[in-house]
């Protein structure tokens, strides 16, 4: 039960969205550009940095369906989502994603936690400075973004179905569609 009156049953975040539109709209514009916009980090890949951040976060709202969203558009699946949610440095995934995964560890704790050398061991790893600044970005983004859901009491989405629909929902028609 959310600790405000909503005036709406909505499932998870979606909740929240629907008692203040006018604030769902940017945040949603912001999510949809980070996560699903040109890159060259593939949209399962950035995902899995909001599912990453969101679990270190112990976000219950946000960490289970960006978790689903990822492991549809990974090739290791739902697999390799809980490979990298348990330990991103024996997970199956490049050193580019794994060191941008640091990053955003880092950067969920506190934006000056990330050194130079954090970022030097990035593109050691083979990323680019667009490719870094977005796993920041997505890291911050998601650590608000959590804050908001946990702090408002949203409930998150437990049924397996719901998750798989909102992961197919979101992945063939984005946040803002």
């Amino acid at each position: 039960m959310a600790h405000i009156d909503l005036g709406n049953q909505a499932p998870g975040i979606a909740a929240l969205f629907a008692y203040r539109p006018e604030t769902a709209a940017p945040i949603n514009q912001l999510v949809e550009t980070l996560l699903r916009g040109p890159g060259t980090l593939a949209p399962g890949e950035r995902e899995l940095i909001a599912a990453y951040v969101s679990e270190l976060n112990d976000c219950q709202v946000c960490a289970p369906g960006h978790s689903a969203i990822a492991a549809v558009q990974l090739p290791g699946g739902a697999d390799l989502v809980a490979q990298v949610k348990a330990d991103p440095d024996r997970a199956d995934i490049t050193p580019k994603l794994r060191a941008l995964l640091h990053i955003a560890a880092l950067v969920r704790e506190s934006g000056s936690a990330v050194a130079a050398k954090d970022i030097d061991a990035a593109r050691e790893a083979g990323a680019d400075d667009r490719e870094i600044h977005d796993a920041v970005l997505i890291a911050a983004a998601f650590s608000m973004i959590n804050r908001y859901a946990d702090a408002l009491g949203a409930a998150p989405i437990t049924d397996p179905g719901m998750l798989a629909g909102l992961a197919r929902r979101i992945t063939a028609r984005g946040y803002t569609g």
